[in-house]
């Protein structure tokens, strides 16, 4: 398992849920609910930078089958651009299920999902990155694919 601390991004088209994990991979935790516009690769960058992460972890919606979803694309599009406007690995990881696992959890906690819309995709995000680091942690490698920095510039 490496060491250091990681981003994990849950990439929506209105939101963007982000969570940091510690310094030995053990716990993802949430961190903050962007806006999604023009300065969310800008404020992303600034939380690298914040949290020193060696890596970012954005989550691929993925159909059950494992084919593109509507949201696959937008997805792609954040983890190139900012793969193109960091010095660190951005990896894309299946996240099937990410959000109606969080929706879950929110609900079974006694929140309704309008009210808690921004929590959601933290909730995600931690999913995202807390299922990437037990992937290393059992497969004894990086999870995902690392995207083409060249691919956002």
């Amino acid at each position: 398992m490496r060491s250091g601390v990681r981003l994990g991004v849950d990439a929506g088209k209105a939101r963007v849920g982000v969570s940091v994990c510690d310094r030995d991979g053990l716990l993802a935790t949430p961190v903050v609910t962007l806006s999604r516009g023009d300065a969310t690769v800008a404020e992303l960058r600034d939380l690298i930078a914040e949290y020193d992460a060696f890596e970012v972890v954005v989550g691929l919606p993925l159909s059950l089958q494992g084919n593109d979803t509507a949201s696959t694309a937008d997805a792609r599009a954040l983890a190139a651009e900012l793969a193109g406007s960091v010095d660190v690995p951005v990896r894309l990881v299946d996240e099937r299920l990410s959000t109606v696992s969080a929706q879950r959890a929110l609900h079974q906690s006694g929140r309704t999902v309008k009210s808690s819309r921004p929590m959601i995709d933290q909730v995600a995000a931690v999913i995202i990155l807390q299922n990437a680091l037990d992937f290393e942690r059992s497969a004894g490698r990086p999870p995902g694919t690392v995207v083409d920095q060249h691919e956002g510039r």
